[in-house]
């Protein structure tokens, strides 16, 4: 079945869907605060020395191993060892984990389409009120939504990699990037605003800590799509004409670029709209910020540009919000689909439609976890609070074994593969990697620092999130 794969048509296609799966939620909002927060460009700063020289190899390493195999994560590990049922099991887990992190997201994406058909019917004023956020998430009415969003994602799934996912990429990311530019154009001419400009820029390593450090990291690893089995999906569709290299710099690069102008976006509307507000008492929590704190913001705009105006520019943002997730949720979705295709040899409208109706599955609770069912609203109990089964799949999915994915692949690329193998798939469409500094740098990285780093990691997550 593998000439139902698919490939992206051009080393642009997959810059371009790779960079739509790593822009998120977590580079318009979570960067932002966390940067304001922790010392300004001094967080900058550290972010970008992970981005370099810790997720940059970690990048590579996956797109090599799926271009090597032309196989979803089960597959290519399970290739590349020769069968070994452990790293096979390291590929299940690499499949699991985007799968459930599609239910988490899938919900929050229902909260976006809602959010932007209520400020689109003028009631922005309404949103804006305190706890109306928990009023919105426990209504009946979100399965409608649900269905609707579930049918646009399967629509594109069912175009394949060319047709589909490619295309998406191709419209939306361009035209997420000259939203991004456009609103932060606007919000720079607004009075106060270069407070927040320098506040997120200048840097303060007086509020630098451990926790700033291992934060950083993080945002920097889950921003980029690594550890989710994207990656490796996506290696799987590059040709083997293009430079890996070069590309994964680009991803990388435009990644970063959207993360760091959404802080120019935040930061000075903040200080624009409320002067006296305290950046520490704002939530790192990427959806308590949007949709507590910021249609606040948007209605403060009324003053400068009516109540119509300030509407218009929350619906923007919103939408803007929404292309993210959607790219970010047609990425992750696509990498069980390749392994149902692969592995069990599915069509791609078959594998389509199995995925949806799983996903539909575990939709369906995740949404009722915020006051439609008091069963699901108050799941299970651990590190010393109550916990929704939203609650669940984002704690153990997305904070916790992410960068415990990421370290298996460094293993697996140093100790099973070996550097010998890695070299040789980076060599394909790069003949000067061969000797260089980068391959030697990749090599010691992915066998030494980065691997110890990510086990620290999760093991502090595994603590404080379970533990403490």
């Amino acid at each position: 079945m593998a000439q139902e794969r698919g490939q992206f048509s051009s080393k642009l296609g997959f810059i371009l869907a790779a960079a739509g799966s790593a822009v998120g939620l977590g580079n318009l909002v979570a960067f932002p605060v966390m940067a304001s927060k922790n010392g300004g460009a001094a967080f900058l700063f550290i972010y970008l020395l992970f981005i370099a020289f810790i997720c940059y190899p970690v990048m590579m390493a996956e797109i090599a191993m799926g271009r090597h195999a032309t196989r979803n994560p089960v597959g290519a590990f399970s290739q590349l060892s020769g069968g070994q049922l452990h790293w096979r099991l390291a590929g299940m887990l690499a499949i699991l984990t985007p799968f459930m992190i599609a239910v988490f997201y899938t919900v929050i994406t229902v909260w976006l389409v809602v959010y932007i058909k209520e400020i689109a019917a003028g009631n922005l004023a309404g949103l804006s009120q305190p706890g109306n956020f928990g009023e919105v998430v426990a209504r009946p009415t979100l399965f409608g939504y649900l269905v609707v969003l579930l049918l646009v994602m399967f629509t594109i799934l069912l175009g394949g990699v060319k047709g589909g996912i490619e295309r998406l990429a191709r419209v939306l990311m361009p035209t997420l990037a000259v939203m991004l530019i456009a609103l932060v154009g606007f919000v720079l001419t607004l009075d106060n605003a270069f407070s927040g400009v320098r506040y997120y820029l200048v840097p303060d390593f007086s509020r630098l800590t451990l926790a700033t450090v291992n934060g950083a990291l993080s945002q920097a690893f889950f921003s980029l799509s690594l550890g989710m089995g994207i990656l490796i999906t996506y290696g799987s569709y590059f040709s083997r004409t293009d430079n890996i290299a070069e590309s994964t710099r680009m991803v990388a690069v435009a990644d970063t670029a959207i993360a760091f102008c959404a802080g120019l976006l935040i930061l000075p509307a903040i200080f624009a709209f409320d002067p006296n507000t305290n950046t520490d008492d704002l939530s790192t929590s990427s959806v308590g910020l949007i949709f507590d704190f910021l249609p606040q913001i948007f209605l403060s705009m009324q003053d400068a540009v009516g109540y119509v105006g300030a509407s218009v520019v929350a619906a923007i943002f919103f939408i803007l919000v929404f292309f993210a997730a959607l790219t970010s949720m047609v990425s992750i979705i696509e990498i069980p689909i390749a392994c149902w295709i692969d592995e069990l040899g599915m069509s791609r409208k078959k594998a389509v439609l199995f995925q949806a109706g799983l996903l539909t599955l575990f939709a369906i609770p995740a949404t009722m976890s915020l006051g439609i069912s008091d069963f699901f609203t108050n799941f299970t109990h651990y590190g010393g609070v109550s916990k929704s089964f939203f609650d669940l799949v984002s704690d153990v999915f997305y904070e916790t074994i992410l960068p415990f994915v990421g370290f298996t692949v460094c293993l697996f690329c140093a100790y099973r593969w070996k550097f010998s193998g890695l070299t040789e798939e980076l060599v394909v469409g790069d003949d000067s990697y061969a000797g260089s500094w980068l391959e030697k740098y990749i090599n010691f990285s992915l066998g030494s620092v980065i691997p110890v780093v990510l086990l620290v990691v999760f093991l502090s997550t595994v603590n404080q999130i379970y533990l403490s």
